[in-house]
Formats: C-alpha cells, sequence, structure tokens
C-alpha cells in the first residue's frame, strides 16, 4: 500500500506553508504501510518556540484554505513539539533540540520518502529539486 493522492497533496501543501515560515528540514515520510493510522508524517524544524509557532500557523491557514482542519492537536502551549492530525497526515513541527533528541526520522527509516517538490535555493524556479 501507498499514500493516497490527496494525502500526497496535503502533505505537499503543508510543506510549502512550513517552507514558507522557513521551517527547515523539511521532509515526509510515507508511513502507510507501517501504520493504519495514517498515511504520511511530514516533519520539519525549527530553531524556537516561537517559529515552531509561526511555522503551525502558517499550515494551518493554508490548509483552512482547501477546506482542512485538523482532527488533532498537541503541543501548541509548549510550543517544543506541535502535532497537527488531519487523518491522512500527521504534522510534526518540532523545535531543533527535540528533533535531534526524539529522531522520528530514525525510527520510520524503513519508510520511503514522499517527495515534496520543494525547490530548493540554489536551483532555478521549475527545475522540480526537491528539498532534503
Amino acid at each position: 500500500m501507498t499514500a493516497t493522492e490527496s494525502a500526497v497533496a496535503i502533505a505537499r501543501a503543508a510543506a510549502r506553508a512550513a517552507a514558507d515560515k522557513i521551517a527547515k528540514d523539511i521532509v515526509a515520510l510515507d508511513v502507510s504501510d507501517k501504520l493504519p493510522l495514517t498515511d504520511i508524517f511530514v516533519i520539519a524544524s525549527a530553531p524556537s518556540e516561537r517559529q515552531v509557532n509561526a511555522i503551525v500557523d502558517g499550515i494551518e491557514e493554508e490548509l483552512i484554505k482547501l477546506d482542512l482542519r485538523p482532527v488533532r492537536r498537541e503541543g501548541r502551549s509548549e510550543g517544543r513539539w506541535v502535532l497537527l492530525d488531519y487523518a491522512e497526515v500527521i504534522i510534526h513541527v518540532q523545535h531543533e533540540e527535540d528533533r535531534v533528541f526524539y529522531a522520528l526520522e530514525r525510527l520510520w527509516k524503513d519508510c520511503p520518502a514522499v517527495d515534496l517538490q520543494l525547490e530548493t535555493k540554489d536551483a532555478p524556479a521549475g527545475s522540480g529539486a526537491a528539498a532534503e
């Protein structure tokens, strides 16, 4: 089983919104084979609690334009690790220190990456280069 097209579209929209708020190391993992609850984890990080919350705000604002609201939201008040559950996609926005400590990518290393189609700053527009 692989992630649905709608899950991939949600993950890409969330990743673009996170990138617009200068999130770091944005990745998405297709966890659909390992986890029956969701299709994709999106993981992003920031150097401060304030920026974690700004990224979360940006993601929620972008996804509400698609008429999507989180089923569940956790960690907002602390601003260290915010989880946004959109059913098909679960978004983790973590403080850089927490991301290193919990190492979600290592826990889910057997899951394939999803191409978020984010352009790197060095890539020319329209090149389709993916940010890792």
